[in-house]
């Protein structure tokens, strides 16, 4: 009898384990209603509405080099000390909340999303990752909490390889022309 309790544990945990491992932990893609794929316009109205943020409008938000992203920075009061938001193609895809380590820690912040998610998929001494098909969550040091859409990052980062690899071939030809 007790070899059959064992053998149904292990079964039922390793069926639990596949499970997740296969799609990943649910993940947040929101914090204090400020989500991942949200608009400028929106992100705007939340951050003047949320006051855990210092938010100032217009002067906060920056364009980047490149014309289709959007950088908002703001500063934050009491947990959180500075907040940034990247958007592309009028999309959210990137939060980052510096926290202010006065008031909070790596260790209860750690200990709460390892509860919450599960051990991260990744750790080092530098940050702690929980990721899904989707969503990626990190935890940094020496206190920055990340919120990223996977499909718009990895996006971006496929089109910056293409770009690379045209620069380099063009540099190549020119040098080869010599």
């Amino acid at each position: 009898m007790r070899n059959h309790v064992w053998i149904v544990l292990c079964l039922a945990f390793s069926l639990g384990l596949g499970a997740q491992e296969g799609a990943g932990p649910e993940l947040p893609r929101q914090f204090r209603g400020l989500s991942l794929g949200m608009g400028l316009e929106e992100l705007k109205a939340a951050l003047a509405a949320d006051v855990l943020f210092s938010f100032r409008g217009d002067r906060d938000v920056s364009f980047l080099p490149n014309p289709q992203q959007n950088l908002v920075e703001t500063t934050g009061l009491s947990f959180v000390k500075r907040a940034f938001f990247q958007l592309d193609k009028g999309a959210l895809f990137i939060m980052a909340f510096t926290m202010n380590t006065d008031l909070v820690d790596y260790y209860s912040l750690f200990t709460a999303l390892s509860e919450k998610y599960g051990p991260p998929g990744s750790l080092s001494p530098r940050q702690s990752v929980w990721e899904n098909g989707s969503t990626r969550l990190a935890l940094e040091r020496p206190l920055t909490v990340k919120y990223i859409d996977l499909g718009v990052f990895n996006g971006l980062v496929e089109d910056s390889t293409v770009q690379e690899t045209y620069e380099l071939r063009l540099r190549q030809e020119f040098i080869d022309a010599f």
